[in-house]
């Protein structure tokens, strides 16, 4: 019996190995495996954020688009890429699992990678060269072409969606949270996790920009290839290190499954006492009914049809279509409940994509060197992911221990964070138009078609590090505020909702530049978006993203204010069946589990 028990000790209870048998503590997990996924994190940020903050360039140089069609085509990808991972996270949860999610994406990433080396390498897949300075008429990139650019971009967006959805979850599988040991390494894995995409970041934006600017591009996504096929083969290589964990089903499906119950019962009359809707999931796991949102709340109406009888032992089952428990219906509460505030922090990621398009462009037409050496303009985000690194060293160190002696608490709450981020983006867009007016002015004084203005670079600093550190803040403030105030079964959806913020105000800004374009171009004029910025008025575009985050700062207090905490599970009582004609009778409870 002493045995049995030592053997089960080593035993982690929700997990599997690779053949499928409960995983044994001291063979699977920890940190060598955790490494492994890691480094595949690290090779996608690398691909990932070095082809976006240096694509605008060459989109205008070499394919001959216009600036404000480029930055379009820079957002749409990064959109894309963080829309991807609702896909990745649902066939993660309902389909594949996590570790062959994140082995056939990082393959589809590794094709686009190889696929956008090649479309920049041969010239069949360019327009011809010239120099769009000068007064000659550049050749647009055909259809064709732009075909093949779009066909790697979206292939790497895809792989994005994909890993980004299941890298964080499978590296915490790695760990038991029942464990004291392994919790504690969980938590050092997060850190490190956020290190390794911070780490990939800086390699991005300093040494692959520096080789698209100097040595060519092909060179540059073809270390992006080659780097993300030596993770895949060490990731491969972990396979019998892994820790497995069920799926529990996708959590999309619940939701859709409360809503068309609601639906199919909406003329039903809600009971006097809502303790006698259905429930039945254990005590220890029941959420507490709330009136917020109270149409959902008829999901849970008992009527006679909503039982089928189980094949197996002849006992009677609800069907999940049919009628749906008091405690589902709240985690669909919950999450609805999370949409105003995940809302307003989708112009704060409008801001930020700036810092890849217009701000790069911006930099390609100022005075970048340092000594004898030439800063690529892609390079200048370095001071976007240094403010992001100093803010959280600073937040840690100074402001947690300090706010903790004064207010007795550890740190500013999730929606304090949120609410700093979003001040500090609407301050960066207020800078970027003061910057971008005296960049403006020295060209209208030397002359709007000079290619390399007697104007410092650093003047852009200020922008990207007010928006650098204001990402800090709202990043960790939306994840915690999403995976702490969302129900323990939808995690993973809740992480994919706010990837949507990333992925919404991307979008929003291409339809921001759409917009702007066609209102202030005319025949003679091309608008503040011009191809040429020295003739546009981006200070003015800078200006009006100001005025729209001001605005989205005050619709976020109203929300914040009105946001309500998640409640604690409370004990069960008795649920009554309601037939056709609003009569019923009471039943039991069911134990199972939710």
């Amino acid at each position: 019996m002493a045995h049995q028990e030592g053997k089960l000790s080593w035993v982690v209870a929700d997990a599997q190995d690779y053949k499928g048998a409960p995983a044994d503590r001291s063979k699977t997990g920890g940190w060598v495996p955790a490494a492994l996924i890691l480094g595949i994190e690290m090779c996608e940020r690398l691909s990932t954020m070095g082809i976006a903050v240096n694509l605008v360039t060459y989109l205008i140089g070499t394919m001959h688009l216009p600036s404000s069609t480029s930055a379009n085509v820079v957002t749409d990808f990064m959109g894309t890429s963080f829309l991807l991972c609702l896909l990745g996270g649902f066939l993660a949860d309902a389909f594949l699992g996590r570790f062959k999610t994140i082995a056939i994406f990082a393959v589809v990433q590794l094709l686009g990678t190889g696929m956008l080396a090649l479309s920049t390498k041969l010239p069949e897949f360019r327009p011809p060269p010239c120099d769009m300075n000068k007064s000659e008429t550049c050749q647009k990139a055909s259809d064709f072409q732009m075909g093949i650019l779009y066909l790697a971009l979206y292939l790497i967006a895809l792989g994005t969606g994909g890993l980004k959805s299941s890298v964080s979850g499978f590296g915490s599988d790695q760990f038991d949270e029942k464990d004291e040991k392994e919790k504690a390494q969980m938590t050092a894995f997060f850190s490190r996790f956020f290190f390794f995409i911070s780490l990939g970041t800086l390699m991005a934006v300093t040494v692959l920009v520096w080789v698209q600017d100097e040595v060519g591009r092909s060179w540059a996504y073809g270390i992006c290839s080659v780097s993300m096929g030596i993770a895949i083969a060490i990731f491969l290589g972990g396979t019998k290190k892994y820790r497995y964990k069920k799926s529990a089903g996708s959590p999309v499906v619940h939701i859709l499954q409360v809503i068309a119950c609601a639906i199919r019962k909406a003329k039903l009359q809600m009971p006097y006492d809502v303790s006698m809707l259905y429930e039945d999931c254990p005590d220890s796991s029941r959420i507490q009914h709330t009136d917020q949102f109270g149409c959902l709340d008829k999901a849970a109406i008992v009527t006679e049809d909503d039982f089928e009888r189980n094949g197996s032992d002849g006992s009677m089952t609800a069907n999940p279509w049919k009628l749906c428990s008091v405690t589902r219906i709240e985690e669909v509460k919950m999450m609805a409940g999370l949409l105003p505030v995940w809302a307003t922090t989708i112009i704060f990621w409008t801001t930020y994509a700036q810092m890849i398009t217009f701000s790069v462009e911006q930099a390609s037409t100022m005075e970048r060197s340092l000594g004898s050496f030439k800063i690529p303009a892609g390079s200048l985000t370095v001071f976007f992911v240094a403010a992001i690194l100093l803010s959280l060293a600073v937040y840690d160190r100074l402001i947690v221990p300090l706010w903790k002696s004064w207010k007795g608490k550890p740190g500013f709450t999730n929606l304090q964070r949120i609410s700093i981020g979003l001040v500090m983006s609407i301050f960066g867009m207020a800078v970027a138009a003061l910057a971008e007016r005296k960049r403006l002015s020295v060209a209208e004084s030397v002359g709007r078609n000079t290619q390399n203005l007697p104007i410092s670079v650093y003047y852009l600093i200020p922008q990207f590090f007010l928006v650098g550190a204001g990402e800090a803040f709202i990043y960790t403030g939306q994840l915690d505020f999403f995976i702490t105030q969302s129900p323990k079964s939808m995690k993973t959806m809740s992480t994919g909702l706010f990837l949507t913020t990333l992925s919404l105000g991307f979008f929003l800004s291409s339809f921001l530049v759409s917009i702007v374009t066609s209102i202030t171009a005319s025949k003679d004029s091309q608008g503040w978006l011009a191809d040429n910025i020295n003739y546009g008025r981006l200070d003015c575009f800078y200006a009006l993203l100001a005025l729209l985050s001001l605005v989205n700062f005050a619709v976020f207090m109203v929300c914040a204010i009105w946001y309500k905490p998640k409640r604690k599970p409370e004990s069960s009582k008795p649920l009554k069946m309601i037939n056709g004609n609003g009569n019923g009778s009471y039943v039991g409870h069911g134990e199972e589990k939710c």
